[in-house]
């Protein structure tokens, strides 16, 4: 009972906070980059809660539950992807777009800016939705099993999308300064007591290397095919993950917004890693717990996906108990938020604004923009039935997103070469890859079999692989097959001067 008050006494603060907020609502700009004035230290705070989500409560505990240590390669891709996103978020506040979506239509056409809002839609409502399945499972362990993971997801789907529906980006970046620090602090105070828990550090040793001694190995008994498969989903979803993009909008200058990133860096790298350590710790208290296993001793990835809430439930003093759990609603709540947002900015802008409703005044904008929040939030609650893991859901979004934009988002940023046309076909092939492998999978889901030599259904710990190497290629021959662009066409984004012209010879 404890803990259902903290946590209903945490997420009512928040409430609190976005109705205040919701007052300062004025115009359309304001609703969706919360009128590009967010200080450093909330945006490094909100760009932490758009990645810690529950692909990273439940996706990488579960993973680290299977694999050990070597999870830490499905972290490192985000990371890395945060170092090249530092070269490039002055240019992309400079260029001061709202969307992801606008960056492709500046650099490739409009075509490219459709494709790759059907992309972001399909993805970011897989992503939402999950963190409705995290809430679910999550509102069912505080209620100690009374209240159904189903129920419960219907609870969390109704608070995540009120939220949105308040404030809309100011309301994100103002209740995620409390939503960062508490995810920190509970991490950090988290780990010791599960370590004393399990009697001390040599203890948990003992246990991982008597029960399965490759979870201390950063490979984990894996290959290095299956490292460039787990690490890839991450690495492209950060590189083109359009709520950053729409948040480096929201920062009050360029410089900022660049140094926002680096505080990212570090904070989600902390963060990442004490999840990995207790999830691990979990490991070792639960390894002969038959509630983890399934009947032929494999791992049941399910419940190994809850096993840092089940720490904060069952192993922790109440007070570090209350505090995991009401980090827990936080990090459920704050990706929940942000990707129904940016979401619905797309449609919204891509879609209404663009094609339906082009005279539409500032305050008419803000109320569409909720009411595709609603409907958003409807589809993404009725697509959680097709996934049976929210790792799985994780895996596939985060290629989707990845493999249709990264390549394109990249090249426009770094390669002079890369053409119009080559944009687009990239980010079709991309998408149409993923959608194709998902499809295959469902149906062979039961009855395995193979097509071109390939086994289907795919293990979703590879599904990037065949994406990037479609995406990527066809936009390296496509480029190249192609007259070359204008300086005009990449000049703004290579934050340069175009090459002067070379006079022709007498």
């Amino acid at each position: 009972m404890i803990y259902v008050a903290v946590v209903a006494s945490y997420v009512l603060l928040l409430v609190g906070i976005s109705v205040y907020k919701s007052r300062t609502v004025k115009t359309d700009e304001d609703f969706m980059v919360a009128g590009r004035g967010v200080p450093v230290y909330m945006l490094v705070a909100t760009l932490i809660c758009t990645w810690i989500g529950s692909g990273s409560l439940f996706g990488t505990a579960g993973l680290t539950f299977r694999s050990g240590i070597s999870e830490l390669w499905f972290s490192m891709g985000a990371w890395i992807g945060i170092l090249i996103v530092y070269m490039i978020a002055a240019r992309v506040r400079k260029i001061a777009q709202y969307t992801l979506t606008d960056l492709l239509e500046k650099r490739y056409s409009q075509l490219a800016k459709v494709l790759g809002t059907i992309t972001i839609i399909i993805a970011y409502m897989v992503i939402a939705g999950y963190q409705f399945k995290g809430g679910g499972r999550f509102i069912s362990i505080l209620s100690d099993g009374s209240v159904s993971p189903e129920t419960g997801m219907i609870i969390a789907a109704f608070v995540i999308v009120g939220f949105t529906v308040l404030a809309g980006m100011v309301s994100i970046v103002s209740i995620d300064i409390f939503n960062g620090s508490i995810m920190l602090l509970a991490m950090i105070v988290t780990l010791p007591f599960a370590i004393m828990s399990h009697g001390g550090v040599d203890a948990v040793i003992s246990t991982i290397e008597a029960t399965q001694p490759s979870h201390l190995s950063i490979m984990g008994g894996h290959d290095f095919v299956w490292v460039i498969g787990i690490a890839l989903p991450t690495f492209l979803l950060l590189m083109s993950e359009s709520s950053m993009y729409q948040k480096f909008s929201s920062a009050d200058s360029a410089s900022n917004a660049r140094k926002a990133v680096m505080g990212m860096f570090i904070g989600v790298i902390v963060i990442e890693v004490l999840m990995m350590l207790i999830a691990l710790v979990g490991f070792a208290i639960y390894a002969d717990d038959p509630r983890f296993f399934m009947a032929d001793g494999s791992i049941n990835r399910a419940m190994a996906e809850e096993i840092i809430l089940r720490i904060g439930f069952e192993q922790m003093p109440v007070i570090v108990g209350s505090l995991l759990l009401a980090a827990g609603s936080a990090i459920i709540i704050s990706t929940g938020n942000t990707f129904l947002m940016v979401t619905s900015t797309n449609v919204t802008r891509d879609i209404f604004q663009a094609f339906f409703y082009k005279n539409a005044t500032s305050a008419q904008i803000v109320w569409i923009q909720r009411a595709c929040i609603i409907g958003i939030g409807l589809l993404a609650y009725l697509m959680m039935s097709q996934f049976e893991t929210i790792l799985e859901m994780a895996l596939i979004s985060y290629t989707m997103v990845g493999a249709s934009l990264a390549p394109p988002l990249l090249a426009a940023f770094f390669w002079k070469r890369v053409t119009r046309i080559a944009g687009v076909m990239s980010i079709a092939s991309g998408m149409l890859t993923v959608i194709t492998i998902t499809v295959l999978n469902s149906v062979f889901r039961d009855s395995e079999t193979s097509i071109l030599g390939i086994s289907f259904p795919m293990d979703t710990d590879y599904i990037a692989i065949p994406a990037v190497i479609v995406s990527v290629s066809t936009l390296v021959i496509v480029s190249l097959v192609t007259p070359k662009p204008l300086d005009s066409d990449w000049q703004e984004f290579m934050g340069g001067d175009p090459e002067p012209a070379i006079p022709p010879k007498p």
